[in-house]
């Protein structure tokens, strides 16, 4: 194989490598920068979502350390962070709870071993280039989609940024939970003061000194500081010292039987984690005008399970409110999220402790505005100024996802998406063609009313494929064009001997759409009228073909341009401009 071609592989199988070997010398400071920042919010979300899915707080610092490396070689994203997720927390402890019987060595292999067959889930599909569905995530569903993880990570994180906890099934109800909370008086004043404090320092720094200061970093560290020296550990929420010990397998005492119970939540957890992924992915790619490919995606993030779950962990997507935050911290490659994990590393076996003295107040407000960069209200109203069917498909996005949750609030935006494209290629644009004096080619007499009829001639466009559900309308939006002509013929006009379709936007024909064409080939005969495909694609000649019409639709009734069809039935060779020649 050719070095060249060779190398091409080498950077498809492994994106890492190919930002590796075309590293810049300005990104590292950024990146170490972000690497910081984000590694004092690995840990506390992996402990807490740990403990969310019903396992001991340490695996999810594994469940952190080994994706976010594996993902870092393997995966496409060069922004991208992995780790442990709040909408997979619950079905993995559904799945694996009731297997281990109150064992924990159990439930820590039960979870390794899910991770193991989400990885491969997702590896296989991505093999078999199943990721295209990531081109059904459209704009207006991008829009929604991040716009309602940005509030629902927002209203998360209130709570934290006031000294409190709540206990909410969705969003609404942890709204009101909140109100409670803050009117029964649960609000810790020392931490809401540290909490808005850091605020100010991030939103201010950024305002006033574009970014060049990390605010983040200052918030979190000058949080430490402050809690260290006053003994505010003791009165108010911390994160918690980590545990010590590296990732190690975890996967002792199980059985084939194992393997059957979990296949059905691996699958689920392995089309939640890709859609969650694949929207984050694509939408980050797209504002650093870079491009993810789908399937490359569900690849990188099938190794980052089997990884992080043959090393004691348990299943993984891309992180709402870590990637943001990494965002805005500055990080430019993937060496951002190796950084993160290997400070944990360091941290687990140098300094366990120092994360406890880090209030849980200064990392909500690291959230909130690393979330709060994700919303893009201008966008959202954007939409509605240039396309209303398009922003209600960002609002079904945005409901979807805010009320229902991430995975039901994708499909029904995309199922949107597919009835809005059928209801368009329903009711198509459609248009009689004129020709305008000194002007070339042929014109949509609507929009232009000097473009005047050629004698004799129909000539209609017709801009989406013929299908079952506008065969009937293209079959009648002909028929009206030549009555309407022949209705202007008889005040002394040339009589409408052919009708020419410029078919050129038809990209494709089915079988009800044929028998819709033959009935008005069959119709305009009887009133002696001869039809005329113009422009006629190469895969829809073949559908003619196939279909036997072959000789009913002869070379002299395929017309290579609208201009030959007209010369060849008006019996005249004109130039490009309308002028006989």
């Amino acid at each position: 194989m050719p070095t060249g071609g060779f190398r091409g592989v080498a950077f498809s199988l492994i994106p890492g490598l190919n930002t590796a070997l075309h590293y810049q010398r300005a990104w590292l400071v950024p990146d170490l920068r972000a690497g910081i920042v984000l590694s004092f919010l690995l840990i506390p979300a992996g402990m807490g979502y740990a403990e969310a899915s019903g396992l001991p707080a340490y695996t999810g610092l594994y469940a952190t350390i080994v994706p976010l490396v594996v993902y870092a070689v393997f995966g496409p994203s060069r922004i991208l962070v992995l780790g442990p997720d709040s909408a997979l927390a619950p079905i993995i402890a559904a799945s694996i709870l009731p297997l281990a019987l109150g064992n924990t060595e159990r439930a820590i292999a039960l979870a390794g071993l899910l991770g193991l067959m989400v990885g491969l889930t997702l590896l296989i599909a991505g093999l078999f280039r199943l990721g295209f569905v990531t081109d059904l995530l459209s704009k207006p569903i991008r829009v929604g989609y991040l716009n309602a993880l940005a509030l629902l990570v927002i209203i998360s994180q209130i709570p934290k940024l006031l000294g409190f906890s709540i206990e909410a099934p969705g969003p609404i109800q942890g709204i009101g939970a909140i109100v409670q909370g803050a009117a029964a008086g649960s609000i810790v004043v020392g931490a809401m003061l540290l909490g808005l404090a850091s605020l100010a320092v991030i939103v201010g720094l950024r305002f006033l000194l574009g970014g060049r200061i990390p605010g983040v970093l200052i918030a979190v560290v000058a949080s430490i500081v402050v809690t260290a020296i006053f003994s505010l550990q003791n009165i108010l929420p911390i994160v918690g010292a980590m545990p010590q010990g590296l990732p190690a397998p975890a996967l002792g005492g199980l059985v084939w039987d194992d393997v059957v119970s979990l296949i059905g939540p691996a699958l689920g957890i392995a089309l939640i984690a890709f859609a969650d992924t694949g929207v984050l992915s694509r939408t980050l790619a797209a504002r650093r005008g870079d491009s993810v490919d789908g399937s490359q995606e569900m690849a990188g993030l099938g190794i980052a399970n089997i990884g992080g779950g043959f090393f004691g962990g348990f299943p993984i997507s891309a992180s709402t409110s870590r990637t943001p935050v990494a965002e805005q911290a500055g990080a430019r490659s993937q060496l951002t999220p190796v950084i993160g994990a290997l400070i944990i590393v360091i941290f687990m076996l140098v300094a366990p402790g120092v994360t406890g003295y880090l209030p849980t107040a200064t990392l909500g407000a690291v959230v909130i505005v690393a979330a709060a960069s994700l919303l893009d209200v201008s966008g959202a109203s954007r939409l509605w100024r240039i396309d209303k069917t398009d922003a209600l498909l960002s609002i079904a996005a945005f409901l979807g996802v805010f009320l229902v949750g991430v995975l039901q609030g994708i499909l029904v935006a995309i199922g949107l998406s597919l009835v809005a494209f059928v209801i368009r290629a329903w009711r198509p644009y459609r248009a009689e063609l004129g020709r305008i004096p000194g002007v070339r080619g042929y014109h949509d007499r609507s929009r232009h009313p000097d473009a005047d009829r050629v004698p004799g001639i129909v000539i209609v466009r017709f801009d989406a494929p013929l299908f079952f559900a506008n065969g009937g309308i293209f079959d009648d939006y002909v028929r009206s064009m030549v009555r309407r002509a022949e209705r202007e013929s008889e005040a002394g006009g040339t009589p409408v001997h052919t009708v020419i379709l410029a078919a050129e936007p038809i990209t494709d024909i089915d079988t009800t759409a044929i028998d819709e064409l033959l009935e008005l080939d069959e119709y305009l005969a009887s009133r002696g009228v001869t039809l005329v495909l113009a422009e006629v694609k190469g895969p829809v000649k073949d559908r003619l073909q196939a279909f036997g019409l072959g000789d009913r639709f002869s070379p002299e009734r395929l017309a290579p341009t609208v201009g030959a069809a007209v010369d060849a039935a008006s019996g005249e060779l004109r130039d490009d401009i309308g002028g006989a020649i």
